[in-house]
């Protein structure tokens, strides 16, 4: 019991130390979990006792992660790209399996044995193609969420790669233990496997689906969260074990209910009980990867480690590079799906383990290449990173095709003045766009996915394909004549870049951003946003003003209480509503904000505004932006410096008046 509790302790301690090592460098946290492994293995410090007790539970992890592939199966998603899917990421699977199998074949007698390992078969070496023709779903997936390029050109192909290697893996799962019968039973074995599977799937899949619906209605119907997620292991679990006894693996099965459940009304709540479950044991599941590395057997190895990493990734991105040039992609765009693809997969970690397990391949063999598919995961977020600049400098066509779409923005946003930049074009987008239009404001959209771009380009709408995010873009769409800007997606790593470039090319420009909740207001503050609306906030604004007038309190007390607590939250709107309701009407229509940069040389430079009697003039101080620090309560003492940014309230005449009294004293 002590030595069992010992280890779970250590297990802990270090992957908690290591996967906040790794996030704090912008790693994965799967790569943490594989070096926590190595660490703590037989082959290093030897802190686990028991590993076969560990590799079994490990073996869950690999279940719910079938479970949830299973679970995100979308049969209208693959129809709808299908030609990607089945066309591009089937022929990328087909192709890299049989290239790395040649190669392991044609290599093996020359190189193998000066490393110390035996020459391998057509087994190990269909093995070898099958682990390495996976990519990253978990990093990547990630990665183009977070980077806005899930519906980009090259975003696009690499989604339907994915799709179709983590459909692969089924079949894969059945082929491997096949793979290690005699070779008299391996016809034998092999047609009864599928002939397994398919009966399988078509009895679970046929008479299934129904009792899964009227199952989790009865389940669901007691509004008991312990009884759903208990409910959600027995099926996952249980589905799992039937699919083991029939001689078929853990994970099928899992993959099979998640399918079952993928098509009820109950699968996003499944997804969100499972995924505590499915985290930590797929952590532990890299672990135990990890635990295989022997660290003195790669030093030995080295050389060979290497040549595998180089081998993989160059025969990775030559494949895909050739299937790009028969699709009749651009070039940039191979280039980029290739070098994101190029990295190995932990489903790779999946298929070597069972590999492992009944035989196909030798621990031998397994070294250098497991060695090899950890370096090219830990390499892969600096691959992601520098690929943009790889792709500019192997690719000047790139160039051209950059310059082509810079010219069409400049070209549409030419005539356009004192307009505002509108960041995203999705709901909120369109919204905003739809008021802006009615007040007569001139405005104009970027948008990152195409079909949404050409769809409202059709209709009229003042929106082209661009990242908002770069520089160039924002340039080309006028920033230097914008009147706002405005990121209308809930995104804070994109947001944080854009007013980045916006405070340094246009200081003094207003930018409003959206966010999902208040966590992250204070760091969007400070890098210079005028202005930050949560969607939480407003949400619940608006379900309080419903809630109190349902509950009988007057109109006008609810939208004083309404008007109380926007005033508290949102500097902007102070005095706004007291003015308005003060005269018994909307009379507000010649009031607006307006920024004044303190250039070198202004008279209000070193003098507190007291002293500057804007008051006077009919004109507020509502903010002052201090390198991009946003001051939203100056007082009268606040003295003011080189290089800030005075955001004023009032109407055309009192602005006026107060913009020269800064600058000139007047």
């Amino acid at each position: 019991m002590d030595s069992t509790l010992q280890f779970v302790l250590t297990l802990l301690a270090a992957a908690v130390v290591v996967v906040v090592a790794c996030r704090s460098l912008n790693l994965p946290p799967l790569v943490g979990y594989l070096l926590v492994g190595i660490a703590v293995g037989p082959h290093a410090l030897s802190l686990v006792p028991d590993t076969d007790a560990v590799e079994h539970l490990a073996e869950f992890g690999v279940v719910f992660l079938m479970f949830t592939i299973g679970l995100e199966f979308s049969l209208p998603r693959l129809v709808a790209m299908r030609g990607l899917v089945f066309g591009l990421g089937g022929a990328q699977v087909l192709a890299t399996l049989s290239v790395v199998a040649a190669c392991a074949l044609a290599t093996s007698a020359l190189l193998l044995p000066a490393a110390g390992i035996g020459t391998i078969g057509w087994q190990a070496a269909l093995v070898l193609g099958c682990a390495l023709a996976m990519s990253s779903t978990a990093i990547l997936a990630k990665t183009l969420a977070e980077r806005l390029e899930l519906n980009s050109e090259h975003g696009r192909r690499v989604i339907g790669v994915l799709l179709f290697q983590d459909i692969a893996v089924v079949p894969m799962l059945v082929l491997i233990p096949a793979l290690a019968a005699p070779a008299g039973q391996l016809p034998v074995n092999l047609a009864l496997a599928l002939a397994k599977v398919v009966i399988t799937l078509a009895v679970l899949l046929k008479f299934g689906q129904p009792l899964m619906r009227r199952w989790f209605h009865l389940v669901a119907r007691h509004r008991s969260a312990e009884l759903f997620s208990l409910n959600v292991l027995l099926i996952t679990l249980g589905l799992a074990w039937l699919t083991e006894q029939l001689g078929l693996s853990l994970a099928l099965g899992a993959f099979v209910a998640g399918v079952l459940i993928s098509e009820t009304e109950y699968r996003y709540q499944v997804e969100e009980d499972i995924k505590p479950f499915r985290d930590i044991l797929l952590g532990l599941f890299f672990v135990t990867i990890g635990m295989l590395v022997d660290l003195a057997a790669i030093a030995r190895q080295l050389p060979l480690v290497l040549l595998v990493l180089a081998a993989m990734l160059a025969v990775k991105v030559l494949v895909l590079l050739g299937l790009m040039r028969l699709w009749r992609t651009d070039g940039a765009v191979a280039m980029r799906v290739a070098l994101l693809l190029a990295p190995a997969g932990e489903f790779g970690f999946v298929l070597l383990t069972l590999a492992l397990a009944v035989g196909s391949v030798t621990p031998e063999l397994l070294q250098p290449v497991l060695a090899a598919m950890v370096l090219s995961m830990i390499a892969s977020p600096f691959i992601i990173e520098y690929s943009e600049h790889l792709v500019r400098r192997w690719r000047g066509s790139d160039w051209i095709n950059r310059a082509m779409q810079l010219t069409l923005i400049a070209a549409q946003t030419m005539v356009a003045d004192r307009h505002v930049i509108i960041c995203g074009y999705g709901r909120s987008g369109q919204n905003l766009a739809r008021l802006l239009d009615a007040e007569g404001v001139p405005f104009f959209a970027l948008d990152l996915d195409p079909l949404r771009v050409r769809e409202a380009a059709a209709a009229g709408e003042h929106v082209v394909f661009g990242d908002a995010a770069r520089r160039e873009v924002l340039l080309a769409a006028g920033l230097q004549r914008a009147r706002a800007l405005v990121v209308s997606y809930a995104n804070t790593h994109s947001a944080l870049t854009i007013l980045h470039v916006a405070h340094e090319l246009r200081p003094d420009l207003p930018v409003i951003v959206r966010t999902r909740d208040d966590a992250d207001i204070d760091r969007l503050k400070a890098a210079g946003a005028a202005e930050v609306v949560a969607e939480i906030m407003e949400g619940s604004l608006m379900l309080a003003s419903h809630a109190l007038m349902l509950l009988g309190m007057p109109l006008n007390r609810v939208l004083k209480r309404i008007r109380t607590t926007r005033e508290e939250r949102y500097g902007l709107f102070r005095g706004f509503f007291h003015g308005a309701s003060d005269q018994g009407g909307e009379t507000t229509d010649d009031v607006f904000l307006h920024s004044v940069a303190l250039v070198s040389g202004a008279y209000a430079i070193g003098r507190p505004l007291a002293e500057l009697g804007l008051d006077a003039l009919m004109a507020e101080v509502t903010a002052v932006r201090r390198r991009g620090v946003r001051d939203t309560s100056p007082g009268p003492g606040t003295e003011l410096r080189a290089g800030d940014i005075v955001v004023l309230r009032g109407d055309a005449a009192a602005v006026a008046a107060a913009e020269i009294r800064l600058l000139q004293g007047a």
